[in-house]
């Protein structure tokens, strides 16, 4: 086995998160006073950490966007965690690649308790022997920092 050891990031790679994340965005907006009722404009925020996409994309502060984000985790955390979806044939995918031997990890810019909320929801946490995500307090957020954690829990 050349690579035994395997990253996956969530979004969009194991599930489609694409309605709850869209969702809270638009939950969070309007609670800044910025009605959009078109979530397909929303879909950049899908990956990325959301201060610095609420800053870019709106222009907002640094407060405003980390009040912004507040809003998006209220709606989140109970509701938008689970508007997901598994994507067709990764749990398949998944059990033959641990059949096979290999080490797997998830490597997220979602908040670590989310990423292992959906897993477990999804009855894929099983798979996974590492599951790496953001801190909830933003200090690490950048998927490079998240990718170093990562390698140092591998």
């Amino acid at each position: 086995m050349k690579y035994p050891y395997l990253l996956f990031d969530l979004d969009g790679t194991l599930t489609n998160p694409k309605e709850g994340i869209t969702r809270c965005v638009q939950f969070a907006l309007g609670h800044m006073g910025i009605i959009e009722d078109d979530l397909e404009k929303l879909t950049s925020f899908i990956g990325p950490p959301l201060i610095p996409a609420f800053m870019e994309k709106y222009r907002m502060t640094t407060e405003e966007a980390t009040e912004a984000l507040g809003w998006y985790r209220k709606r989140f955390v109970d509701v938008g965690i689970f508007e997901n979806e598994v994507l067709d044939g990764i749990t398949q995918m998944l059990a033959d690649l641990k059949k096979k031997g290999y080490y797997l990890a998830v490597a997220s810019s979602k908040p670590e308790p989310y990423v292992i909320r959906i897993l477990e929801k999804f009855d894929l946490l099983a798979f996974f022997d590492q599951v790496i995500g953001a801190s909830m307090d933003e200090k690490r957020s950048e998927k490079k920092d998240i990718i170093t954690e990562a390698l140092r829990r591998i």
